[in-house]
């Protein structure tokens, strides 16, 4: 810790150069060693930021909070996943407070709640069976994988894949898209119900 601390000493204002008085340093801490002080300060103090980077801190998560929801949810009417631009309009109208500190997946959640009055959500997975014939298989069985969970593989003796995928019902456009590129259209993969 003495290497990372350029100067030994705590300051109350490092800005306008105010030493902390020792009385309270020692009430606070417990003791008067600046190395202790400043372990202290890295596990249990807050973290000052600028408002720039608190700002910067708050769109790193609406774009997380935005994405879990794009690929989570559906609308129901019509099962189709909401764009990421139709849930920020949603979002900018229902003011939620975006924290920082806290997970972008914990604050969906909450997002969600607010959002249903504005818009219908429902957040499902899906299962989709998908067979890939043997010339695309090895490549489309990594795909698959980023996509979601292989809940069973069965690999043919031709070297086609069959499998069971299980993903976000809001990624079902994307991977079929990616997976139909990738294949050159011969995929095919049916919804289970």
């Amino acid at each position: 810790m003495s290497q990372v601390l350029m100067i030994e000493e705590i300051y109350s204002d490092s800005s306008k150069g105010t030493r902390a008085p020792t009385d309270k340093l020692q009430k606070h801490f417990g003791t008067l060693d600046p190395v202790k002080i400043a372990e202290e300060i890295m596990k249990s103090g807050e973290l000052q930021l600028t408002t720039d980077q608190r700002r910067q801190l708050v769109e790193e998560k609406r774009k997380q909070i935005v994405a879990f929801i794009s690929r989570n949810c559906i609308d129901p009417r019509t099962g189709a996943p909401y764009p990421p631009q139709r849930v920020e309009n949603a979002m900018s109208q229902i003011r939620f407070s975006i924290d920082p500190y806290r997970s972008g997946e914990e604050q969906a959640k909450a997002v969600i709640e607010e959002l249903r009055p504005i818009i219908p959500l429902k957040m499902e997975q899906m299962r989709i069976s998908v067979k890939v014939f043997p010339e695309h298989a090895a490549r489309a069985y990594n795909a698959l994988k980023t996509f979601g969970t292989v809940s069973r593989e069965d690999w043919q003796s031709d070297g086609s894949l069959l499998a069971i995928v299980e993903m976000p019902a809001g990624m079902y456009g994307s991977f079929i898209d990616r997976l139909g590129k990738m294949t050159q259209g011969t995929i095919q993969a049916k919804i289970m119900t």
